[in-house]
């Protein structure tokens, strides 16, 4: 089936005691079991081991990462986390994209190396660096592509070769395409984690997260730790992300194309110093774009001339774009990436990897992308 048809359809059917067409939200801690003789007959004991209506959002996103299962999570950041605990110990090295959400920096430089991991910050733009980062304890290789905020490009396929030659688990950020655009797991990687906050909700609804796995045993490492750790997604959140799932290609596909026309002014503005955007042919890593994926997405970024001052102008002068830390949902999202989603990054980590002090980052939304682009052309008057 197509992935319009799955996105529907897969994981979830009508309700067998009532016909209900959309999954029951089982807001039950326990389950009755028959007999001691017949316990985990039907499935269930606990709701943080598993929950019906968050077991029906894990079945949909494996099916359309085209995974053997999926682990839900409270956050986007409890998915990475879990995959770090499942995977790493005491003395283990991992390799991270140096450009990577400022929370997942500050996990590993903040957390885990108080614990004895330690990490390297390679350019995964170039699956050499990759390769020369790997030492003999690495047991992980995390890629974050498109990068946030960077849109830096990882490409997937030669870095899980190199994961692959070396039997290190390759695990990919792919909050920012989605499985509709780019599905890590056929490229060759064995983990594909969300922040299912984003583009998967769509509606600034919801906080969660969840882990794709290549197959079972990955799965069942991610799940014990999610079984012991606690870090669940709730049957309500499960809920309304599997309604927004419903209508993922359609969102994308709208805001991916308000986004290129949206960079195409940009790029031509005179007050703008340059913009970021992997559909434009400027792009440095476009060709990878097209290669590994099946769109665009719908964020980008960008630099006014006269530096951080005006920036700071623009984003504050902006009447529809709100100015908001997340991303992916149908409202036109501006951010100021230094001082909100990255502001935990080391200033001189920051310059090395490219995150300017001027830089703006834009999730386009629903809106018409005529009154967005008006939006931005006032905006751009007044700095």
């Amino acid at each position: 089936m197509g992935f319009s048809t799955e996105q529907i359809h897969a994981g979830v059917e009508p309700d067998p005691v009532t016909g209900a067409i959309l999954t029951p939200i089982h807001q039950s801690t326990t389950y009755v079991q028959e007999s001691v003789d017949r316990y985990l007959e039907k499935g269930y004991s606990y709701s943080r081991s598993a929950n019906p209506t968050v077991r029906a959002l894990e079945h949909k996103l494996a099916k359309l990462e085209r995974g053997a299962d999926c682990c839900n999570f409270s956050t986007g950041m409890a998915a990475i986390n879990a995959t770090m605990v499942a995977l790493l110990n005491a003395g283990d090295h991992a390799v991270v994209s140096d450009v990577a959400y400022g929370g997942t920096y500050r996990l590993c430089t903040k957390v885990f190396s108080r614990f004895g991991v330690e990490f390297t910050f390679a350019d995964t733009a170039n699956p050499d660096a990759v390769a020369k980062s790997i030492k003999k304890n690495t047991r992980l290789i995390l890629t974050e592509t498109p990068a946030n905020p960077t849109m830096k490009l990882s490409d997937i396929a030669a870095i899980s070769k190199i994961a692959s030659e070396h039997r290190i688990p390759h695990a990919v950020d792919n909050t920012f395409l989605t499985p509709y655009y780019q599905r890590p797991l056929e490229l060759g990687a064995d983990l594909s984690i969300h922040s299912t906050t984003k583009y998967l909700d769509g509606h600034n609804a919801t906080v969660g997260g969840a882990v794709v796995s290549a197959t079972d045993d990955l799965d069942q490492q991610i799940r014990f730790v999610q079984n012991a750790t606690g870090n669940i997604m709730s049957p309500m959140v499960a809920w309304l992300t599997l309604q927004g799932c419903k209508t993922l290609s359609v969102r994308m596909d709208a805001q991916s194309a308000s986004a290129m026309r949206i960079a195409r002014m940009l790029d031509d503005h005179p007050k703008v110093a340059q913009v970021c955007y992997p559909g434009l042919e400027s792009f440095s890593q476009h060709a990878l774009a097209k290669r590994q994926a099946s769109g665009f997405g719908a964020m980008l970024w960008f630099e006014v001339k006269g530096g951080v001052a005006a920036g700071k102008r623009l984003m504050d002068a902006l009447e529809l774009w709100s100015l908001a830390e997340n991303l992916g949902s149908v409202e036109s999202l501006v951010t100021h990436p230094v001082t909100m989603t990255h502001a935990d990054v080391d200033k001189a980590e920051r310059k090395r990897v490219g995150i300017t002090d001027g830089l703006v980052r834009l999730s386009t939304g629903l809106e018409d992308v005529e009154d967005l682009i008006a939006d931005l052309e006032q905006a751009l008057e007044r700095v």
